[in-house]
């Protein structure tokens, strides 16, 4: 009902609506409802791209919505960080609240309830985010069992080759959260990172920057090139305080 609504609405603007989740989180939907439905004029840009730009945008309209509504922050049942991860719930609050405060003779559906569960899921990668020194000298736990290593990347390759593969699954979806927003998807790390492109723009979006492209070669046709990428990547990461242990480029 509220996909018909919002896609009816915005016709004119030819705008198209066909997941409350993904449609809605970035701000722009949003944006055009407000002006075109209470003759909003936002002082933010139409489109953004960074996920920083998205969350000033998404604040901006959601204060305006709370003052429209004349809703006190404990009235909320959304927040900006709720609507940019793309809870389903928070969006339907937000778009119901809207829809009956400027077209209170909409016909919404009466009634509904929505049973939610939650489930917490807790991923320890030890290798991962531990500093290097402290792996080396001591004991790594993992869930199935206590491993005593001189090097945690050896003993996981060796051991428990099982635990790699649902690493790898972790670290992909964190890198498609991000670079996805730039129409880019990873299914392979070892590949897809050898040429340095995907490194350097999963660290824009992580930091809130867009690198000149200039400064480094989007399709590299050289293993040169790749490698003037990849040290470009850990120069970046390295200034940023992120990198305190040494990675051969090569």
């Amino acid at each position: 009902f509220l996909i018909d609504w919002i896609n009816a609405t915005l016709k004119q603007e030819h705008i198209v609506v066909k997941s409350l989740e993904e449609d809605l989180f970035d701000g722009l939907v949003l944006h055009h409802l407000l002006e075109h439905l209470g003759s909003l004029k936002l002082d933010v840009d139409k489109i953004a791209l960074t996920e920083k730009k998205q969350r000033q945008k998404l604040s901006v309209i959601l204060e305006a919505v709370a003052k429209c509504l004349q809703l006190e922050a404990n009235q909320l049942k959304w927040s900006v960080e709720s609507i940019l991860s793309k809870d389903l719930l928070s969006t339907l609050h937000l778009l119901v609240a809207i829809a009956k405060h400027f077209q209170p003779d909409l016909a919404i559906p009466a009634n509904v309830q929505v049973e939610t569960i939650t489930i917490e899921v807790i991923i320890v990668l030890i290798f991962a985010t531990m500093d290097y020194g402290i792996l080396s000298q001591g004991l790594i736990c993992l869930k199935l069992g206590r491993i005593v290593a001189d090097d945690a990347f050896d003993e996981l390759f060796s051991r428990a080759p099982d635990r790699l593969d649902a690493v790898k699954q972790v670290f992909l979806q964190f890198v498609n959260q991000h670079v996805g927003k730039l129409g880019l998807n990873v299914k392979d790390i070892e590949s897809q990172f050898a040429d340095g492109v995907i490194l350097l723009l999963l660290i824009g979006q992580l930091e809130g920057y867009f690198l000149n492209l200039r400064d480094f070669f989007l399709t590299p046709a050289s293993p040169t090139e790749m490698l003037h990428n990849v040290n470009l990547a850990l120069d970046l990461l390295t200034d940023g305080g992120l990198l305190n242990f040494s990675v051969n480029s090569e």
